[in-house]
């Protein structure tokens, strides 16, 4: 009996040595370790903003899904109330419309809002916090749509509450737009949901 320990010693370490396991090493059966992080900045990464100016957050669209990045905007001192709103939808419909950085493009991030698109404030008979986007709403892409509206709902432009008020350059009613859960999540199949509302 003694025998045959002595002689199994050999053949088990044999055995341990062929499968190729070291504790020191990484096993490399499910690829290599991802290079970067989706869909999340770095401070280092963020894309370079004035030192001054308002902070405010642009909704991007990373991985089919909306991701809010911090960006600053200009706004010009003494604007009142009515004109202060209409400048920052401005600048955050620029700011959309702004290719990616390029660490932000690494990151995975695009964006489906055109530029040139323009937003000016309330048509008469019009809620007095509504905006006036120079495309109807209704023409932009589900993606770029969801992004305006999350977009401007959770900035200055609006009241704050999750919603936002648009229309278009005609004579159409302003709707009232609102960013939820689901429309940040899946931008490409849930359309923001819309009621009518009345002037102001």
């Amino acid at each position: 009996m003694t025998v045959r320990r002595w002689a199994a010693v050999p053949v088990l370490a044999l055995l341990l040595a062929g499968c190729g396991i070291r504790a020191t090493e990484v096993p490399t059966d499910f690829g290599p370790a991802p290079s970067r992080v989706q869909c999340a900045q770095t401070e280092q990464d963020a894309s370079p903003q004035a030192s001054r100016g308002l902070p405010v957050q642009v909704f991007l669209l990373c991985r089919s899904s909306l991701v809010a990045v911090d960006r600053t905007v200009r706004v010009p001192d003494g604007a009142v109330d009515s004109e202060r709103r209409v400048l920052v939808a401005q600048e955050l419909l620029d700011e959309l419309a702004q290719t990616p950085s390029a660490a932000e493009k690494e990151a995975g991030y695009t964006t489906d809002v055109r530029g040139g698109m323009t937003v000016g404030g309330p048509r008469p008979g019009d809620p007095e916090d509504a905006l006036r986007l120079s495309s109807p709403p209704e023409d932009l892409t589900s993606y770029a749509l969801a992004q305006v509206v999350c977009t401007l709902s959770d900035s200055a432009a609006a009241e704050g509450d999750g919603s936002v008020i648009l229309g278009g350059p005609d004579t159409e009613p302003v709707q009232r737009y609102e960013c939820t859960d689901e429309v940040r999540s899946r931008p490409g199949t849930q359309a923001p949901p819309s009621t009518g509302v009345t002037g102001g």
